[in-house]
């Protein structure tokens, strides 16, 4: 595979799960939370629904072969619907979204320390942005929890009007705000979705190994591969130092 080498980066885009905070500690309270509550006393219906969200309900986790996971809460509500026996309309997807959101701000966790790392970032010049596949709205909300929420100069969700990862839309509408060329930009995240959504961008693909996925399975997709944000600083001297003219690392 070609690695695409850019030019000193100006912007930097984060994928939030798996990236900014953890997404096990963040989503499995979350999910088993909804799952109550969609299923209330019928254990035929919460272990059907369990089953769709790839839920564990002996360690009470989700699964890392979750549709959840790089998917969004209109996957999910399309198939929950028809085994709840409702309409997967706008208002059950809402309602969803709601459930799922409240429970993940209840126990989100960070990654390492990103508000020291993103900190740092802001004071050497980025423009920083989230681009998730979760809402908007949740992850304004999760970003406000940790106190990053000043850190970011766009948060754009599935559901901010631009699409959904793996397709390039999000990352398009950040460069188009801000008038960076895609060279001039990586997108930093732990799924293939995200790898795969900076590829159809045309900026530089970081992988992060904080997810589900190895550094080993992440190396073919990206440009480069980090096990967290936290040596994203060392990564970005590296590319600095390229873009100077320096030998490649």
């Amino acid at each position: 595979m070609n690695r695409l080498k850019a030019t000193r980066l100006k912007a930097l885009l984060f994928d939030k799960d798996g990236t900014l905070v953890d997404f096990a500690i963040t989503w499995n309270g979350a999910a088993a939370s909804v799952l109550a509550t969609l299923a209330g006393e019928d254990d035929a219906l919460h272990a059907r629904l369990a089953d769709i969200l790839h839920f564990d309900r002996d360690t009470r986790a989700i699964r890392s072969s979750s549709p959840f996971i790089g998917g969004t809460i209109v996957d999910i509500a399309a198939e929950f619907a028809p085994t709840i026996g409702i309409a997967s309309d706008d208002a059950f997807v809402r309602r969803l979204e709601q459930l799922f959101n409240a429970g993940a701000l209840a126990s989100v966790a960070p990654i390492g320390d990103p508000a020291s790392l993103l900190t740092l970032l802001k004071a050497e010049g980025y423009l920083l942005g989230i681009v998730t596949n979760d809402t908007e709205s949740g992850a304004r909300a999760q970003a406000g929890k940790l106190g990053l929420d000043h850190l970011f100069d766009a948060v754009i969700g599935y559901d901010s009007g631009h699409g959904r990862k793996p397709d390039p839309g999000q990352i398009h509408a950040f460069l188009d705000a801000f008038g960076i060329a895609p060279g001039e930009a990586a997108l930093i995240g732990d799924t293939l979705h995200d790898l795969d959504a900076a590829r159809a961008a045309g900026v530089l693909a970081v992988g992060v190994a904080s997810g589900y996925l190895s550094a080993e399975a992440l190396a073919p997709h990206a440009d480069h591969v980090i096990g967290s944000i936290m040596a994203l600083p060392e990564l970005l001297n590296i590319l600095d130092h390229e873009a100077a003219g320096g030998p490649a690392a």
